[in-house]
């Protein structure tokens, strides 16, 4: 009797709280992301490109030396058209996008969801981001989507990818965050930074937005692993702070992305590592080179140093300390670090890198063996921008045509000699050059890798 009583009044007390969670609306029903998919899809644009392509007409194509026999022979360029995606992030018309939707294109059009359509202009393009900004010109506002922060994310939180896969037309896909810091792709020059997301992606997405569920952009799509050409649910996004770093850079005038310059070479830190360190467990980035000039040598680091955080955010591998450097830009930063097996605290002033001592360039315009070649005194700025090794040292090749890039000479090129002459400044490249001589040896260093080129004239 007296269980009876309990059940009943156990039933009785439990029942309104139970009928107050049953769903009112046909919102509550069913769970939808329409309201943040009807927020943000207007600011999500298809782009196409359009580039001419030459084909190689013979085995001989680009060959030094063979080219010059085979010009007449050359096919006419095609026309090839790409289509990948982009995200107005400004109502002015500030569109961003990949940097391999729109490489080499020579016409770029934007169309909003609703058919209108704009040209483009390219104002800033990154291929080490694989980032591109882009400008419209409209004569009404665009729909533009916020920034958001994507250190904010965590895994687990729901995003939606939006672009136009396979050109099928805008779609809208969802997930959530699988991963952060993600840095072991191939992209680029394999120096990227991802967010990872199992929202669908593919081709057509490039350039797409990942949005978090506030309708914030926290990422643009970029790259998938597939197999088969299509989507296993492991794409990657640009981190959205990075995007705002390039962006604001491109609204302030600059045509390329400069980021303070580390003048190191580092390594991450392993479990061997960690031990061989005295470390407690693997964390950090262990210095491995340091140029004389760079703002961590000044700041008292070392060769052996653990790098352990930047501007208060922790870093564990290279590609992150250098989306770190892009982020956070030029200015002071605190930084600890460990040397010898003891934690350190320091502040780094963040700087491109020195144009000093000057490069000297010199354009080569006399009827020489190196006509066409600009050539540099080689110093932190030209080793930053040609990515040269840090311990590179001489004469830099920034640019090869005319006679020059016809005996092979390609920009990036470390010029060692001339004819078994040492030469370590422009100057002394030049003189030797106009010595009289029939036939021609060049010493050379590139990507690296010793090489010699020789031909008679």
């Amino acid at each position: 009797m007296l269980r009876s009583l309990f059940l009943a009044l156990t039933l009785t007390l439990t029942l309104p709280a139970a009928a107050e969670t049953l769903p009112e609306s046909a919102e509550q029903i069913a769970l939808s992301f329409a309201p943040v998919a009807r927020a943000t899809a207007p600011a999500v644009v298809n782009i196409y490109a359009r580039q001419l392509v030459r084909d190689r007409a013979n085995p001989f194509a680009g060959d030094p030396f063979f080219d010059q026999f085979f010009q007449d022979f050359a096919a006419p360029p095609r026309v090839e058209n790409s289509l990948g995606s982009g995200v107005i992030v400004s109502a002015e018309g500030i569109v961003v996008s990949n940097h391999h939707v729109i490489a080499d294109a020579t016409d770029i059009r934007v169309v909003l969801s609703d058919r209108r359509e704009y040209p483009a202009t390219v104002l800033l393009d990154d291929p080490q981001s694989d980032i591109a900004v882009l400008r419209v010109e409209a004569r009404e506002p665009l729909p533009a989507l916020t920034l958001g922060d994507s250190d904010a994310l965590q895994v687990g939180d729901l995003v939606l990818a939006i672009g136009n896969p396979f050109g099928v037309g805008q779609t809208v896909s969802s997930g959530i965050v699988s991963g952060l810091a993600r840095s072991a792709l191939q992209v680029g020059d394999g120096t990227g930074y991802f967010v990872q997301t199992d929202a669908p992606i593919n081709p057509g997405n490039s350039g797409g937005a990942l949005v978090d569920m506030g309708g914030r952009l926290v990422g643009i799509n970029t790259a998938i692993l597939t197999r088969d050409g299509g989507s296993n649910g492991i794409g990657f996004a640009v981190p959205s702070n990075l995007v705002a770093a390039v962006v604001a850079q491109a609204q302030a005038g600059a045509t390329r992305f400069l980021r303070p310059w580390a003048g190191m070479q580092a390594q991450e830190v392993d479990g061997s590592l960690a031990e061989a360190l005295g470390l407690d467990r693997p964390l950090g980035v262990m210095i491995t080179r340091l140029h004389p000039q760079s703002p961590f040598a000044a700041a008292g680091l070392v060769d052996g140093d653990v790098v352990l955080s930047l501007g208060g955010a922790p870093i564990n591998t290279p590609q992150e300390f250098l989306y770190r450097l892009s982020v956070l830009g030029n200015g002071p930063q605190r930084l600890t670090y460990v040397h010898d097996g003891q934690p350190r605290e320091a502040d780094v002033t963040l700087a491109p890198a020195p144009d000093d001592p000057p490069r000297d360039p010199q354009t080569v315009t006399e009827d020489v063996i190196l006509r066409g070649a600009t050539l540099a005194r080689i110093n932190p700025a030209v080793i930053a921008e040609l990515h040269l090794p840090l311990d590179a040292q001489g004469i830099a090749v920034l640019e090869a045509r005319d006679f020059a890039h016809d005996a092979g000479l390609r920009a990036g090129d470390i010029l060692v000699g001339l004819n078994g002459q040492p030469v370590t400044t422009p100057a002394e490249a030049l003189a030797l050059a106009r010595q009289p001589a029939r036939r021609w040896q060049i010493d050379l260093i590139r990507k690296g890798q010793p090489l010699r080129l020789r031909f008679r004239l």
